[in-house]
């Protein structure tokens, strides 16, 4: 598989004024064997210096980024065209890239360079993209964004990661519906990067297998067959239609959790609106949601808050 894992790239985008790193540390919960066994994961920082306080200082060392500003109702944007313009760059310089997967403002930003290449306005050069990873992800507000980066449905296979506990919950759905035939992961916890249970690391493994089927330039003859049965897993007939929902039978350490992870209030669940999406003022102003990361080599847990977007 060594070949492979250079030829098949994941570019890595982290959320709102955390860091590449950070987000490599979040994703190590996962086991290794769905993303480290077959791709070459890429965790760039953000193109800015956070502009203000991040929400894991004290808990996850500096520096911290962010990939472009925002208002408050999340309809105004700063430095946009110059962060898409610099990942544009990266991209070509350091790809091609098989994928994308992002959390966040990440996840958000990934979504839009999609969206913008399907309608033909960036990376024209860069070869299809194949797949997409969205955790606690949504849609940009602007019309005139809008009515290019979700004209049409994005053509790419995406996975899309949905907590329970997410302020970011709806607007996460509604990013869902931007993609073709998107597999929806639900977990019951907050604004976080999941852990997963052995049935959604399963669904994933499935997911991921059928896009290392389909990757002829990733996967040499003879070895599409072997990859194939290595990941096969039987699908619950309760996950036919490419939906997980963890909230019943997801067993996760209470300390991982319950004892880490805020209840969200109910003035701010009152605040997203499941008519029409809009996220209010103070959810893009940085609420607190916290995990428990733990470190295998020192034996330690690091009490996590999770940034707003």
């Amino acid at each position: 598989m060594e070949g492979q894992n250079q030829n098949m790239k994941i570019l890595c985008l982290h959320g709102f004024r955390t860091s590449g790193k950070f987000l490599q540390k979040q994703i190590s919960k996962w086991d290794p064997s769905l993303f480290l066994h077959h791709f070459q994961m890429d965790f760039p920082d953000g193109l800015f210096s956070a502009g203000g306080k991040s929400d894991i200082e004290g808990i996850f060392p500096p520096p911290y980024f962010e990939w472009f500003q925002f208002n408050k109702e999340f309809t105004e944007y700063t430095n946009l065209e110059e962060c898409i313009s610099h990942l544009c760059q990266y991209i070509t310089h350091n790809g091609p890239f098989h994928g994308l997967l992002g959390f966040s403002q990440g996840a958000t930003l990934g979504a839009l360079l999609l969206g913008y290449k399907a309608q033909g306005k960036v990376l024209k050069e860069h070869p299809p993209f194949k797949m997409f990873v969205s955790i606690s992800g949504s849609k940009f507000r602007e019309p005139s964004i809008c009515e290019v980066a979700y004209k049409d449905k994005i053509n790419v296979k995406s996975v899309h990661f949905i907590g329970a506990k997410d302020w970011l919950k709806l607007p996460s759905e509604d990013l869902a519906t931007a993609f073709h035939d998107p597999l929806i992961i639900r977990h019951p916890q907050g604004h976080t990067v999941p852990r997963l249970d052995e049935v959604s690391t399963e669904q994933l493994r499935k997911w991921i297998a059928n896009i290392l089927f389909d990757s002829k330039d990733g996967i040499s003859k003879g070895e599409e067959h072997d990859e194939q049965e290595t990941m096969k897993v039987d699908t619950p007939k309760e996950l036919q239609n490419n939906i997980i929902d963890d909230d019943n039978n997801n067993q996760i350490n209470a300390l991982e959790i319950a004892s880490t992870e805020e209840e969200i209030p109910k003035e701010m669940q009152n605040k997203i609106s499941s008519s029409n999406n809009q996220i209010n003022t103070s959810e893009f102003a940085g609420k607190e949601h916290k995990e428990v990361i733990q470190d295998k080599s020192i034996n330690t847990q690091i009490d996590a808050s999770q940034d707003a977007l």
